[in-house]
């Protein structure tokens, strides 16, 4: 597009990673419980009145909006180190794997990391009830609640630092930032078919939170073997369509 190729058969492992990290993020034990609540003070409906039809879609879209604005950038800053990356890929993918991996066994329960286990929240004023409201909530989001997004959000990062491509690494964050977002604007639209969803994912917040931990060492131990451009060239020589995308 363009005359720039964004999405090759090269990112799609990335992507998909992204995505499923994105998702991992919503269901995890400092965020799924607190979407209710949020949706309520941003929208200025009651949660009782969203149980009875009222829709907060408009607020959650805003909201989403600000933590996405967020992602994007730092996606565009971890690209725009991209070379300095590039000239040091193997000290930089040793060092983030180590970390990543070190990360998910955190999450698994091998060990536990003091400053992972607390949220930082940050209050975004008394605007509840506004679009802007909702728009500067979804910025303190994106920012406070990095000690248990965080280590999703890093393995990300250094997933787009080494595309050294600025485009590639902003698409990556959006990924992110999908499969973080869209199921926030998804229980904004079905509040009331979806709370039996949300209490059961809450109910199983130690079993999300392992399986969390599990795709991060994965992750780790991927950058550490030179696992993504592995299964990229897997994917070219068994899908050879994905070569034309871009």
């Amino acid at each position: 597009m363009f005359g720039i190729d964004i999405i090759d058969a090269s990112l799609l492992p990335a992507m998909l990673v992204a995505l499923l990290a994105g998702i991992l993020s919503f269901l995890s034990p400092c965020v799924l419980p607190i979407v209710p609540p949020y949706l309520a003070y941003m929208s200025g409906i009651s949660v009782g009145e969203m149980k009875g039809g009222r829709s907060p879609i408009l607020a959650a879209f805003f909201f989403v909006l600000g933590l996405s604005t967020v992602f994007m950038i730092f996606g565009l800053a971890a690209s725009a180190f991209g070379a300095f990356f590039l000239g040091n890929a193997q000290i930089f993918s040793t060092a983030a794997g180590i970390m990543v991996m070190i990360f998910g066994a955190h999450f698994v329960g091998v060990y536990r990391i003091g400053f992972l286990d607390r949220e930082m929240r940050l209050d975004a004023g008394d605007r509840g009830g506004s679009a802007f409201g909702a728009y500067l909530l979804g910025l303190a989001f994106a920012f406070g609640w990095t000690p248990c997004i965080g280590p999703q959000l890093g393995a990300i990062l250094s997933l787009a630092a080494q595309e050294g491509n600025v485009s590639r690494g902003m698409m990556l964050l959006a990924v992110y930032a999908a499969g973080l977002g869209l199921p926030f604007l998804a229980v904004a639209a079905f509040f009331g078919r979806l709370l039996p969803v949300v209490s059961f994912f809450k109910r199983h917040a130690e079993r999300i939170e392992r399986i969390m931990g599990l795709l991060l060492w994965t992750i780790g131990l991927m950058m550490l073997t030179g696992g993504f451009s592995s299964f990229s060239y897997w994917l070219l020589e068994n899908m050879p369509f994905l070569a034309n995308l871009g």
